[in-house]
């Protein structure tokens, strides 16, 4: 009999549970990347497999580590709900060939994912997904199974805790001791996911203080409508850092490869900023020099930073999958995107919402500045500029008709600005004559369409936003 098809998107592939996430879908993706590691020859060393907190994640996780066995591949099962990175990480240590991760990151509660990895600890190129999504058979009366305790007793299944190795990793990439010592009071909101008590452990036995919410398992995501951070998901955080007089406030998403931030007012540090202030704390800072590589959709002030310091920024398509492969060709410093992930050099080409929000703390204990502070030094370098993003859903029956409006579109002027020039490398990138930007994008994860804006004019990003949907058709 045969099943649906399944489409990987930007890391893998995502569906809602019960519907189309089932647990024989999962295991044709399963499936197919054993097929794939076999075919290829990466089926001697191994392959990592994690999940989150969402719903049945670990029971996911089990089904799938059973047809990976089946094939004669040694699975490495975390043993319990692990942040991204952190079963990232754990290639490089278990130096696998890769890894899936049962996770579906920042989507709503009754969505799931099957993510996958390569052996260099970092999202697959788009061809190597293609290959893998070519190998799903067509039904689950295909898929090979072997029964857990017997590949447990086989030694093909072996439960680990990834834990201590991450911990040691991050003792090379920040001193975290002045931070502890530094007697700050810091807020953190892990979304009710997998990121939740990592900061408390990490800066335990010190003077600073770390106030935390939303850090028990719970795959319903109360208090948010899903655990991304960006607003309206963080205000419980901006409210933490008010009620307890934060220093900083960090908030990680779903599966903690995502970061956002509040400074000691309360206001929230929007994913673009966060980028910026990354880069400025490696620059001036730590005193890094390297390649920066950001997505199409994200701040522009990372190529302003790029001029003041004298290094190169290269610019990709929007997902992980175009930022790692491009962040090793070039060993960049830092990559990152819109959506809030931002990778680091002599780490992992993957997004670490952890070592990013001990970058920021460390920030503000190097430079003695509160986070308010930060975002003013970083405007007096670049200027200031602001961003908005809007998400809407749209009918799939008119998708095609929205992209020939869009190739038809060559708009001279958009809210007032010039259009200095489009970028199709992923979606509809519009220059303007500010120095900012519009994008407009289908999501590669979701069955929306995105449309983002960054200006220079603090009150024409509407302008410019109600302007991109109407080259759409959606307004």
């Amino acid at each position: 009999m045969s099943s649906q098809p399944i489409k990987f998107g930007t890391d893998g592939w995502r569906g809602v549970i019960a519907d189309d996430y089932t647990f024989e879908n999962l295991r044709r993706c399963s499936e197919g990347m054993a097929r794939y590691l076999v075919e290829t020859g990466q089926n001697k060393r191994g392959l990592v497999i994690g999940y989150d907190t969402r719903f049945e994640s670990d029971l996911f996780a089990r089904a799938s580590a059973e047809v990976v066995a089946a094939h004669g591949i040694k699975v490495y099962l975390v043993d319990k709900p692990t942040p991204t990175p952190v079963i990232t990480y754990a290639i490089l240590d278990k130096k696998t060939e890769g890894a899936i991760n049962i996770t579906a990151s920042h989507n709503p509660p009754t969505w799931q994912g099957f993510k996958v990895r390569a052996d260099y600890a970092g999202a697959i190129a788009p061809e190597g997904l293609k290959r893998i999504e070519a190998r799903i058979p067509d039904s689950g009366d295909e898929v090979k199974r072997l029964a857990f305790d017997d590949a447990v007793n086989q030694g093909l299944i072996e439960l680990f805790d990834p834990d201590p190795a991450f911990l040691k990793k991050i003792a090379t990439l920040v001193n975290v001791e002045p931070i502890k010592q530094a007697g700050l009071t810091v807020a953190v909101d892990s979304m009710w996911g997998a990121g939740a008590g990592w900061f408390e452990n990490i800066l335990a036995g010190g003077k600073t203080r770390v106030v935390e919410i939303h850090n028990v398992r719970n795959p319903a995501f109360p208090e948010m409508d899903h655990p991304e951070p960006i607003p309206p998901n963080v205000n419980g955080l901006m409210e933490l850092v008010k009620r307890e007089h934060a220093d900083v406030g960090i908030a990680t998403d779903g599966d903690a490869d995502r970061v956002g931030g509040s400074t000691e007012k309360g206001v929230f540090i929007h994913q673009l900023q966060m980028y910026a202030l990354l880069a400025l704390y490696l620059l001036q800072v730590r005193g890094y020099r390297g390649p920066i590589v950001k997505t199409l959709n994200t701040t522009s002030m990372l190529e302003l930073l790029g001029k003041k310091f004298g290094v190169p920024v290269h610019e990709t398509g929007v997902g992980f999958k175009y930022v790692a492969p491009k962040m090793l060709e070039t060993d960049a410093m830092i990559g990152g995107e819109e959506s809030g992930g931002y990778a680091f050099r002599n780490h992992i080409p993957e997004r670490d919402g952890i070592v990013a929000g001990l970058f920021l703390m460390d920030f503000v204990v190097q430079t003695g500045k509160k986070p308010s502070q930060l975002l003013d030094h970083l405007f007096e370098l670049v200027g200031p500029h602001y961003y908005e993003r809007i998400d809407t859903d749209f009918p799939e029956a008119r998708r095609a008709e929205i992209l020939q409006r869009l190739r038809d579109a060559k708009p001279s002027e958009i809210a007032g600005f010039k259009v200095t020039g489009i970028n199709t490398m992923d979606g509809y990138k519009y220059l303007l004559s500010d120095g900012g930007w519009l994008v407009i994008r289908f999501s590669g994860t979701e069955p929306i369409m995105r449309f983002y804006v960054e200006t220079t004019q603090d009150n024409k990003r509407q302008d410019v936003l109600a302007a991109g949907l109407k080259l759409a058709g959606l307004k």
